[in-house]
């Protein structure tokens, strides 16, 4: 892989067609990457080629071209080049590329998260049934993807009530002496205190698998059999658990929805674009069953077709993303064939994209093309009433245009401990949840409960990282306003971090509650100014309340997370050799973990299980620390 770009010392080059046109004479028919730059560097489209020196001979013409590659070629100032050995790479570092830079013309996939799976755990002698989100380390087995966290959890609450099988932890299941409520609802078949045996266990988790598989009508018939050998046994009470086995079963496939008889394995993809906007819905099937479905708005380009809008996300969707075997779209691509061969690759077996006309897989197509017409009409009629909101913002805090991105801070702890700083984040596309982020507080120095040295802290560390990330502001990263919860002594010093960072340019507002604090009667603060108060019914007034809020139920929400993690935690867990089983017995020996933190070494050796090198290591353990 080569790449070439012009130096200092070249001279400077036409803009537009002679611009591009000047490039031609240093290019020959390799496959690559092109990108091309306006006057200040700042890339403006990213594409990929099977032949540069014809593609790029195609952009030197003067006619020929939509209004929106008329205007990328009239930007362009310089181009530089990557070749590449074959065309399925330069499609992936192409998609590679859009991602790192997100050029202005390209279509860019702006939401990216991965996607939750269900794993049964085969890590211990009682398989446990749990979400799994991230990298596949863990040994058992993994079904996937869902569309969202809630299919998980509701296929996960279907698979409990069918199949009795555990959720807790493996150290909670060491340390039950009794029952949960789980089995108490008949949601678990309660293996930790044997009330099922390790064969039995296992055969539930292996019809669990089978589900999973898509093998649920054997699965019932199976049962069938086996209730009626039971009731021919005169063993009723067996024969009405599997009786009430096939009913849960039959629920489950009555309210999954679309369960396709001849597609076991397909991600169905349909885009519906209006108003230069586009919306991209994604149906999950997997073992012949919906497992959900997920609606995508990605950046058009300014105006690119369906075709080239379909494919970038394509690409970029799968880019960290393991494919199904199947692709079911609703347009066709232009690289139709060079997807597929780049997918089958990355799969490490035979991906096929398809664009049905007729039969079930065109029904599936329809339906997913349908909720994509649907989302994005409600969404517009959303982002439409949004943008009118940030106009009426705009006006009411004397702003010089609507702003695209709003940020609001808010900071939560009790007395001072498990401080958390959060920030949420409003645009004309309302709340970017995507975009929220949390500050574990970390300066120890501070005096309990200070709330302008939290908010320090976590403002310092924001703009900071943006100062060092994009120092030009060339991205939608920078905040258009600010909003901090508190009156004119928050604002004044969020005024001085900001001036000691050298970003005077953020406007920022204080919301403060009002009179007697009562909700609708806040005042703003802004720096220099005297407070105002906006009237009662107006709707900014509701927005600006709706935006506090939020940043307050998100820093709450971060504050609990980390107050709860610290109540669970337990000094046993630090100390090397120290596992669940041992912990247990450590537990049970002396009453609670001060007492072993407390007890002599003659006494840690009396510990059923404790050998004498591990209790002189926790001997040691706690000695130090103490």
């Amino acid at each position: 892989m080569t790449e070439s770009i012009d130096t200092p010392e070249t001279p400077p080059r036409p803009r537009g067609h002679d611009c591009v046109r000047s490039y031609l004479a240093t290019l020959d028919g390799s496959p690559g990457v092109y990108r091309m730059l306006d006057a200040e560097s700042r890339v403006l489209y990213v594409g990929k080629a099977r032949n540069l020196k014809r593609r790029v001979s195609n952009y030197a013409k003067p006619t020929g071209h939509s209004p929106r590659i008329a205007r990328m070629i009239s930007e362009t100032a310089s181009m530089m080049f990557l070749t590449t050995r074959t065309e399925t790479e330069a499609l992936l570092l192409e998609q590679n590329l859009i991602k790192q830079l997100k050029p202005r013309y390209n279509v860019l996939l702006r939401d990216d998260k991965s996607f939750p799976n269900i794993l049964v755990s085969k890590e211990h002698a009682y398989p446990q049934i749990k979400k799994h989100r991230g990298a596949k380390k863990e040994k058992g087995g993994y079904y996937g993807p869902f569309a969202s966290a809630g299919a998980v959890n509701r296929t996960l609450n279907q698979l409990q009530r069918v199949f009795l099988l555990r959720n807790c932890t493996d150290s909670t299941f060491e340390s039950r002496s009794r029952p949960c409520l789980l089995y108490q609802i008949k949601r678990c078949s309660a293996p930790c205190v044997g009330r099922i045996s390790e064969d039995d266990y296992g055969q539930l988790v292996n019809d669990a698998e089978r589900f999973l598989q898509g093998k649920s009508t054997q699965m019932q018939e199976q049962l069938a059999v086996e209730m009626q050998a039971a009731s021919d046994a005169m063993e009723f009470e067996r024969a009405a658990a599997l009786r009430d086995r096939i009913r849960a079963l039959t629920q489950v496939q009555s309210v999954q929805g679309i369960n396709p008889r001849g597609v076991a394995e397909a991600d169905v993809i349909a885009l519906h674009l209006e108003g230069g906007q586009a919306c991209v819905q994604v149906f999950f099937i997997r073992a012949n069953q919906n497992w959900g479905n997920r609606d995508f708005y990605p950046r058009t380009g300014s105006g690119a077709g369906p075709e080239e809008v379909l494919q970038a996300f394509i690409g970029q969707f799968y880019d960290n993303k393991e494919p199904p075997r199947l692709l079911l779209l609703s347009h066709d691509i232009e690289d139709r064939e060079l997807l597929a061969e780049a997918l089958s690759e990355k799969l490490g077996r035979k991906v096929d994209i398809q664009v049905p006309q007729r039969g079930e897989k065109a029904d599936l197509v329809a339906g997913a093309a349908r909720n994509a017409r649907e989302s994005l009409g409600r969404r517009m009629s959303e982002t439409a009433a949004q943008a009118k909101l940030l106009q009426g913002v705009a006006e009411a805090f004397g702003l010089d245009a609507a702003p695209k991105r709003v940020e609001v801070y808010d900071n939560s702890h009790i007395q001072g401990t498990n401080a958390v700083g959060g920030m949420i984040v409003a645009g004309p596309e309302g709340f970017l949840k995507s975009q929220y982020r949390k500050f574990n507080i970390k300066n120890t120095d501070l005096t309990p409960g200070d709330d302008f040295g939290m908010m320090k802290e976590v403002l310092t560390r924001r703009f900071s990282r943006l100062l060092k990330e994009d120092p030009d502001r060339q991205t939608e990263s920078w905040p258009d306003l600010l909003l901090i919860d508190g009156g004119a002594g928050q604002v004044s010093a969020v005024a001085e971090i900001m001036a000691e960072l050298g970003v005077e340019d953020v406007p920022m507002i204080g919301v403060a509650k009002g009179v007697d604090r009562d909700h609708g009667k806040e005042e703003f603060h802004r720096k220099g100014e005297r407070p105002f108060a906006l009237r009662r019914n107006d709707p900014v007034l509701y927005f600006v309340q709706r935006l506090r809020d939020e940043a307050h139920r998100f820093a709450i929400g971060a504050h609990r997370q980390k107050r709860a993690k610290s109540n669970m935690a337990n000094p046993l867990d630090e100390v090397p050799g120290v596992g669940a089983t041992r912990k247990r017995a450590l537990l049970t020996h002396f009453g609670s973990a001060k007492a072993v933190s407390r007890a002599d070494l003659a006494d840690l050796k009396a510990v059923d299980g404790i050998s004498d090198s591990l209790a002189e290591t926790i001997y040691g353990f706690f000695h130090e620390k103490g």
